[in-house]
């Protein structure tokens, strides 16, 4: 039965990597419909060309690309907002956290269990950006936080959770 185990190992390999690949790709179908939206379909405007060009980086395909840039233009396209959250990490390490979402107060209530889940809290608004400053759609630290190993590994899973929520695009944080 040795047969079986090594279909099942590859079976379950696959499925796991298929699984990551969807996560990325919905992603960032959600940003090329919020940018075709609002270039109303302009595939010559920079920041579709961004988002166009990220998904190729993450050989996302061409029909899935052209789909959302499709769905962002067609009339039935649905209102995406995209929203910033900030928090205090583990050893005080400042979180800035990027979401694109249709429902701000799922979002928003989503973001909170997670980050209560592991014992943190929503920072006010501007209390974690004034340390960033926003080059080219990210965010730069403008010094940066040494951590213990407890406390990287404590936000390396807050990080984790929240790049599993569909609705999150980016989280940034000013750790060495």
């Amino acid at each position: 039965m040795s047969g079986h185990n090594k279909w099942s190992k590859i079976k379950h390999k696959k499925a796991a990597t298929d699984a990551k690949k969807s996560k990325i790709f919905s992603k960032l179908a959600k940003l090329i419909t919020v940018e075709s939206k609002a270039v109303k379909g302009d595939i010559n405007s920079p920041s579709l060309k961004t988002a166009i060009e990220q998904a190729k980086t993450a050989n996302m395909p061409s029909d899935n690309i052209a789909r959302a840039i499709k769905k962002g233009t067609s009339a039935d396209a649905g209102s995406m907002e995209a929203n910033t959250y900030e928090a205090y990490g583990p050893g005080g390490c400042a979180l800035i956290i990027e979401t694109l979402t249709d429902s701000k107060n799922r979002t928003a209530a989503e973001i909170r269990h997670i980050l209560s889940k592991n014992g943190l809290t929503l920072a006010g608004v501007g209390s974690v950006t004034w340390s960033f400053t926003k080059e080219a759609n990210k965010w730069v630290p403008q010094n940066t936080l040494p951590l213990s190993d407890e406390d990287m590994e404590k936000t390396a899973k807050v990080i984790e959770d929240l790049e599993d929520n569909d609705d999150v695009q980016e989280v940034f944080t000013n750790i060495e």
